[in-house]
Formats: C-alpha cells, structure tokens, sequence
C-alpha cells in the first residue's frame, strides 16, 4: 500500500480544486461545497442540472486519474470500518453545516470565522481518528 508522500500530484489535486472553486463562484456565483451540492441535486428540481454536471465531472476526473496515471486505489480497510466512517462523516457534514471543500476551500478563502472553525474541527477530528485507528486500535495498515 503506498503511502509514501507524493508532492506534485498533491499540489496538482489542490490547484484543480481550487481552480475548479474559482470557475464555479465566477461563472455561476455558487459555492463549491460538494455536500451541499449533492443534497441539492437530490432535493431540488429546478436547479439541478449544474450540480450533476459537477457531480459527474468529479466522477470522471477521478476515473481518468486512475485510467491515464497508473495509480491505485488504497486496498486493505475492512467494511465495517468504512461504512462506519461513511456514516460519521455524513453525520459531521450535517452537524458542522458543511465539508470540508465547502468550509476548507471556499470559506476559508472568503475568511469566514465560523468555516475556520469548522475546518480546525475536521482536521483535528481526522488526525486523531487516524492515531487511534492506527496507533490505539492497531486498524489499519
């Protein structure tokens, strides 16, 4: 399982993001908070149409960076360790008003106080799951 650090694609995936945030607060005026877009695709029906567009470009870039760049997807995590952390991140999302690309990349860009707060409570949450998953629990790999 790779885990060493990979700064190029990591600097590439982040400029991508952030590129892609621009575009879509400059062309379309919204915010690029994937939770928020994915509830509003399935809930709304007029505006609709964009938020799957942005869905599927995600799936789609995704595909193609494992198709055309050779990587792999990370093996090796039991299913009941994913399906619990599925659930807990969808329950923090709906309790900190947002995720992280809504609140880390676009609310911190608009210097908003409570996406600051909100982003240290992610970080913080995912960095101490991963030490006790890890180090306590001796989970995963």
């Amino acid at each position: 399982m790779p885990t060493a650090f990979t700064p190029v694609s990591a600097l590439a995936g982040g400029l991508l993001i952030g590129l892609a945030a621009l575009l879509l607060y400059a062309l379309l005026g919204r915010i690029a908070g994937i939770s928020g877009i994915l509830n509003n695709a399935i809930e709304t029906r007029g505006d609709r149409g964009w938020r799957i567009g942005f869905l599927l470009g995600m799936v789609a870039a995704a595909t193609a960076w494992f198709a055309f760049a050779g990587a792999t997807p990370r093996t090796g995590f039991p299913l009941p360790w994913l399906l619990a952390a599925g659930v807990l991140v969808g329950f923090g999302t709906r309790m900190g008003g947002g995720c992280t690309s809504g609140h880390g990349v676009c609310g911190l860009a608009r210097l908003s106080r409570r996406s600051l707060a909100a982003t240290l409570a992610f970080m913080g949450a995912g960095i101490a799951t991963v030490f006790v998953l890890r180090h306590v629990l001796a989970v995963l790999p």
